[in-house]
């Protein structure tokens, strides 16, 4: 059964890091590929219909003035995946597109920019992404920007927004983008929720409930207020957003690699790392990754808080390095969250909500809000 839910309905995940896995080396994910979490084949197997393609621009581009470069670079890059291979992938700007293109058999890729930096200052720029298929905005990412503060920077240069950030909201809202608020600090978030006329998602967050005091997963009151918004929370899948252990052992393995080099004079590299973390796991046992109970929680405790009309699924495939949950490891495992989903007591119709309905429904409002 939870393979049939899989295959027949829309599978919307809104946060998959292909872009810039590829960005770093092309492959070809018409086909299998060896590495990555993302190819056709798994996509297909998994039943995954949209997966929002990340274009994701490093904070630090911002400063050298390169970050809208960067964005236009991944989107070509999405461009290039569907005219390779026009039989298996089309771009999605609207849900209408979305459902068309499901019914044709061919897997929707829509875009969703990853940080704001790319606007560089300049309201038009939005109508120009906007043009070009981004159809939702992180406003920050690991830094604080031009037009919010982040949950990862301890510069909260704007306490919430900026004046333009202000701006940016409001014309993302009048052109039809959706207000992504992963990645932002708590005071951006509600002043987001206070400038906004349209639904807002988080692209990829989970609930804090479960990493108390971890400001990239969002709080109860946030989760409240953005369900009262008419928005949706998509639960992200990196072991570390999803339980404290991990959390606790991904920052304390992070603060020994810094030390290590200190102590020994050695510069950062892939062989540097590779070597420090089998000694690291030769003393403190291997990462403790989630299990699919445990992400289950996350779902849970967003329905319970609100309603199972406010969750979805923003993976970070691709994004969160080998960070996933057991049994959660590629997009060929939506069947695994579905038959977990059923086993936890949710309807067919609920399911098929948390799927891609939720997504469909607030980018729907979004859309009506603009018009």
């Amino acid at each position: 059964q939870a393979n049939e839910i899989a295959q027949n309905s829309i599978i919307i995940d809104t946060h998959i890091d292909v872009p810039y896995r590829l960005h770093a080396e092309w492959e070809d994910v018409s086909e299998a590929t060896e590495g990555g979490d993302f190819d056709y084949p798994r996509a297909v197997a998994g039943g995954l219909n949209a997966p929002f393609m990340s274009i994701y621009t490093p904070a630090e581009l911002e400063e050298k003035g390169e970050s809208k470069e960067a964005a236009e670079e991944l989107i070509d890059l999405v461009n290039r995946i569907v005219s390779e291979s026009p039989d298996k992938f089309a771009i999605a700007r609207s849900p209408a597109e979305v459902e068309a293109q499901f019914a044709a058999g061919i897997i929707s890729l829509p875009l969703g920019m990853e940080n704001g930096s790319p606007i560089e200052g300049d309201l038009a720029n939005l109508q120009h992404f906007f043009d070009r298929g981004i159809r939702y905005i992180t406003l920050a990412h690991g830094l604080s920007n031009h037009i919010s503060d982040s949950s990862y920077d301890e510069n909260k240069h704007w306490g919430g927004l900026s004046e333009f950030g202000v701006e940016v909201v409001k014309e993302m809202n009048r052109l039809g983008i959706m207000v992504d608020i992963s990645h932002v600090s708590d005071d951006a978030f509600w002043d987001v929720m206070e400038v906004a006329s349209a639904p807002a998602i988080a692209s990829h967050s989970s609930a804090r409930h479960f990493t108390p005091g971890w400001e990239r997963n969002i709080d109860d009151d946030m989760i409240v207020r953005l369900a009262e918004n008419g928005g949706v929370i998509m639960i992200n899948y990196g072991s570390s957003f999803l339980t404290q252990k991990a959390q606790d052992y991904g920052t304390h393995a992070r603060a020994a690699f810094v030390a290590h080099l200190e102590e020994n004079g050695l510069e950062r590299s892939e062989e540097v790392q590779q070597a420090f973390q089998e000694e690291y796991t030769a003393e403190y046992g291997t990462f403790p990754y989630a299990t699919l109970d445990e992400t289950l929680d996350h779902f849970d405790y967003v329905v319970k808080l609100t309603s199972v009309d406010h969750v979805g699924i923003g993976s970070d495939y691709d994004g969160v390095g080998d960070s996933l949950p057991v049994g959660l490891k590629d997009v060929s495992s939506y069947p695994t969250l579905v038959e977990g989903l059923l086993g936890r007591g949710y309807s067919e119709e609920d399911v098929v909500k948390i799927l891609g309905g939720n997504l469909l429904r607030v980018w729907r409002e979004v859309e009506a809000v603009a018009e």
